[in-house]
């Protein structure tokens, strides 16, 4: 180092200082810019893409909200469906229930009138039966009684008797 301090050359030194700034100079107009401008594009690119993302981010959690949203939705309505067909079931059932009992009534009232009917039809043809057959009873008694002389004189006399005049 001692060396170099001693041979210093005052004119050498100011055409280095002038290379170098030349060369400065230099770099500066043809190098340092497009670098700048590379660098620049690079970092500009860099922004745009970390704004793309966070863009891109919020976006999926709006569709993840929109689909925990509608997903929600879906489910209320299948419930509110589901909800509705046990209605409709219920209603159906209970319907059913009542036609089948307004069914069962309507055809007991009927077996009673159909009963009440061969009832009182089965009565008419006893009481015809009874009937008739009390003529033919009394129709015998009387031939048996009136057959006789006797007999027809105490019958006329006893009725006689038990007829009183007023």
């Amino acid at each position: 180092m001692d060396k170099l301090i001693n041979q210093f050359e005052f004119g050498l030194f100011i055409w280095q200082i002038v290379i170098f700034v030349g060369l400065i100079l230099l770099l500066k107009k043809f190098a340092w810019k497009p670098i700048l401008d590379a660098v620049n594009d690079r970092e500009e690119g860099i922004k745009n893409a970390l704004l793309s993302a966070e863009n891109a981010r919020k976006e999926m959690q709006n569709l993840q909200a929109d689909n925990q949203r509608i997903l929600q939705e879906a489910r209320m309505e299948r419930d509110n469906m589901l909800k509705d067909a046990r209605e409709i079931k219920d209603k159906m059932i209970a319907d059913s229930k009542t036609e089948a009992q307004a069914q069962g009534l309507k055809m007991i009232e009927q077996a009673k009138a159909a009963i009440e009917s061969e009832k009182n039809a089965a009565m008419a043809e006893l009481k015809l039966q009874v009937s008739t057959l009390s003529l033919s009873i009394a129709e015998k008694l009387l031939k048996d009684e009136l057959s006789n002389k006797e007999a027809q004189t105490k019958l006329v006399e006893k009725m006689l008797g038990d007829v009183k005049l007023n």
